[in-house]
């Protein structure tokens, strides 16, 4: 990627002469538009003459797990709790960029209730809102693993300020930025719509689509999904963007209010009672997203509830309660920050996240209180905060072993990358209960995949993670809170045939109009696949030579009906039913 952020230097200098001070009464602006500002929409010039070609080559968005180096707040005054609490668990973790024109207050105020300012960068530059989440940059890299650089969005509010802020934070890090902002690549676009896995996948509502439709009021080029998947693809390296329908009750139709990525397969999701609020069109959108996408392991997506709570007095967003969240939460590095709302409903949520994310500091940030009611503003803790990654980060992607029985020899995978190569990579393991783990080197197969193999014990669970060196000398584990937190593979004892016919899973997606899959959990052996209609007559056959991992299988557009897939090996043969379409 071209070094180019230079260039947008001298027009955020022009902005920030021409603009006078912003003083301590400014509106505090709520995430959705004011009525004002409505009206001011059609005059609003959110295209720019700053033209930003895409990079030059290939990129990848980061998760928002990765290792981060900077965490970005805007200092609302109305707001002084809520951000100390957040500056004071990010400066234990990064360091933090604060965007405020009164340093010394900030300071002061910081100081003086136990912050340590160590870590704090103060950036005077102008800003009209605290959603930084939506008008902040998000962190790209060339080749997967190569430069670090920011890319960014038309905002989709008129608020100038805001919207010119991600090139101060690329200026303050020293890194290029990319910006759709002009020609056929106006994209309008928010960062609490958008939640990319790392790995060339991204979600999103379908206000995406809707804000650069035809007649949209923005005044950009009118484009189809398609050119938007494209201009995301080039600027941000998605492949495959998943667009749900938008919801009932958000006013702002941002996905971060009601989901969250834990990891590249796990979805954490907010619940509603049966029939409530934004309960029915969530549950239809997942159960969109289990009917048509899989992981990027080739596995149906772990979906994990988490209650939504209502208000004091019961009421949720369908009787005019608050939009109240736990998903709306933020990764930096070891720690998670979650809203939180009252202990009566809070603890349930916050033992949630500690059982999914084992090992991470999990701190609750108080979002529904009368001083800094925020939630009431239609945002929570996600909304206020965004992240820069760090320059050549050390990759790890790992699906993780949920079982494996007693006595079997399980293949650990990974990819590991990093811009000066892998020097060493290995698995620590130990059985639940000790203390003290076991190595197992990694070896390099194909490409940048690392493997071992690990021979499970007769007796208790185990706990495991990873570990990678570069040849630059940095160094990682995967889980990145390891070894306080880990994986956890479940360990049974069953008979060959005991274990095969419960880990050849269902078919999936199942009724299918084209293609099904199974995922075959360390099945030993080469495994026949054959597919036969009710008639008895044999439609296909295969072998399949490792029985660990996932098969797919493409069914011919003339089969129709009820199909029996039997899978035979050295567990003798198990059936599975596929209803085509």
């Amino acid at each position: 990627m071209k070094n180019n952020y230079t260039k947008y230097l001298l027009v955020l200098l022009v902005a920030l002469q021409t603009t006078v001070a912003i003083s301590q009464e400014k509106p505090n602006l709520p995430h959705y538009l004011t009525e004002t500002e409505k009206g001011l929409i059609s005059d609003f010039q959110f295209t720019s003459t700053r033209y930003s070609p895409p990079p030059s080559g290939p990129v990848r968005a980061a998760a928002e797990w990765e290792e981060v180096e900077y965490l970005l707040v805007t200092w609302n005054p109305a707001y002084p709790i809520i951000l100390r609490q957040i500056v004071q668990a990010g400066v234990q973790e990064c360091k933090v960029i604060i965007t405020t024109q009164n340093q010394a207050s900030v300071s002061n105020y910081l100081t003086t209730n136990g912050v340590d300012l160590t870590n704090v960068i103060f950036m005077n530059a102008p800003w009209n809102s605290i959603w930084i989440r939506d008008y902040a940059g998000n962190t790209i890299y060339s080749d997967d693993v190569g430069e670090l650089a920011l890319s960014d969005w038309i905002y989709n509010r008129p608020r100038p300020s805001d919207d010119v802020m991600p090139t101060a934070h690329a200026t303050q890090a020293g890194i290029p930025i990319y910006v759709t902002n002009s020609g056929t690549n106006d994209l309008v676009n928010t960062g609490g719509n958008y939640m990319s896995d790392g790995l060339g996948n991204a979600f999103a509502s379908k206000l995406v689509l809707d804000e650069n439709a035809a007649g949209n009021p923005y005044g950009v080029s009118v484009k189809t999904e398609a050119q938007i998947d494209g201009i995301m693809q080039e600027y941000m390296g998605i492949n495959r963007y998943i667009k749900m329908e938008t919801l009932p009750y958000d006013l702002i139709h941002h996905i971060d209010m009601h989901m969250k990525l834990l990891d590249e397969e796990t979805i954490l999701v907010s619940k509603y009672p049966t029939g409530v609020a934004d309960g029915p069109q969530i549950e239809a959108n997942i159960q969109y997203v289990l009917d048509n996408f899989e992981s990027p392991f080739g596995t149906p997506y772990n979906i994990e509830w988490i209650d939504a709570p209502p208000s004091v007095g019961g009421n949720y967003p369908d009787t005019g309660g608050p939009y109240n969240t736990y998903s709306n939460a933020i990764f930096v590095n070891k720690t998670i920050m979650v809203p939180i709302y009252r202990p009566a409903v809070d603890g349930p949520a916050l033992a949630k996240y500690q059982e999914l994310l084992p090992g991470y500091n999990v701190v609750g940030i108080d979002v529904d209180n009368p001083g800094e009611n925020l939630i009431s503003s239609s945002g929570a803790i996600h909304c206020i905060t965004h992240t820069i990654g760090v320059s050549e980060p050390l990759w790890i992607v790992h699906q993780p072993i949920d079982e494996a029985n007693a006595g079997s020899t399980v293949t650990i995978e990974a990819l590991i990358k990093h811009i000066s190569l892998i020097e060493q990579a290995k698995v620590f393991w130990r059985e639940e209960g000790e203390t003290t783990y076991n190595e197992i080197v990694m070896e390099p197969t194909n490409s940048d995949y690392w493997t071992a193999d690990l021979t499970i014990p007769n007796t208790n669970n185990i706990e495991y993670y990873l570990w990678a060196k570069s040849f630059s000398g940095k160094e990682i584990n995967r889980p990145i809170v390891a070894p306080e937190g880990y994986w956890t593979i479940q360990v049974e004892t069953l008979s060959v045939e005991e274990w095969a016919q419960k880990h050849i899973s269902a078919a999936f997606p199942n009724p299918t109009s084209g293609k099904v899959s199974f995922k075959m959990n360390a099945i030993q052996g080469e495994v026949s696949v054959k597919i036969h209609n009710l008639l008895g007559q044999k439609l296909y056959e295969a072998i399949v030579e490792s029985g660990d991992g996932k098969i797919t299988l493409d069914l011919n557009q003339n089969w129709q009906g009820t199909l029996l897939v039997s899978f035979e090996g050295e567990f003798g043969k198990i059936h599975r039913k596929v209803i085509k379409l």
